[in-house]
């Protein structure tokens, strides 16, 4: 028997003792097609998270950071900020639309340079929040 013949019988032997090892509890999962076979490890759809990531997943449903609610009057900052801020164009935790007045619903952001409601800062790795910049419809994707 050859090396590479001896290593592949090698690895499936282990494959197959790892599967036996597992037990058929995990192959008993309703819906799956090997039900009732032992040393079967399957998966189920429901099982699966097949939805792509949505940005950081730091955006709570009410459109908050942190308790901080991602609209209103904001200034940009070089250091200290709120909220660390990076822009995307895809899976983005909000869209967020610049708006001159009357920045009241999520996504809607009027810069200033004082009496900011919360100061965000532009960094480009380990944001706290990723935005999208829209013309419409901002808000939580």
């Amino acid at each position: 028997m050859s090396f590479a013949r001896t290593g592949m019988f090698v690895g499936l032997a282990g494959l197959g003792l790892w599967l036996l090892a597992a037990g058929p509890a995990r192959a008993e999962q309703p819906g799956s097609l090997f039900t009732g076979v032992p040393g079967v490890i399957t998966a189920t759809a429901s099982a699966l998270d097949i939805t792509p990531a949505m940005g950081t997943g730091n955006v709570s449903d009410q459109c908050t950071f942190n308790g901080i609610k991602l609209a209103g009057k904001v200034k940009v900052v070089d250091s200290f900020p709120d909220v660390r801020v990076k822009a995307v164009s895809s899976f983005p935790d909000v869209k967020v639309k610049k708006v001159s007045s009357f920045a009241d619903d999520c996504g809607e952001w009027q810069f200033v340079d004082s009496f900011a409601d919360f100061k965000i800062q532009y960094v480009d790795s380990f944001p706290d929040v990723e935005v999208a910049w829209v013309d419409s419809f901002p808000g939580l994707p």
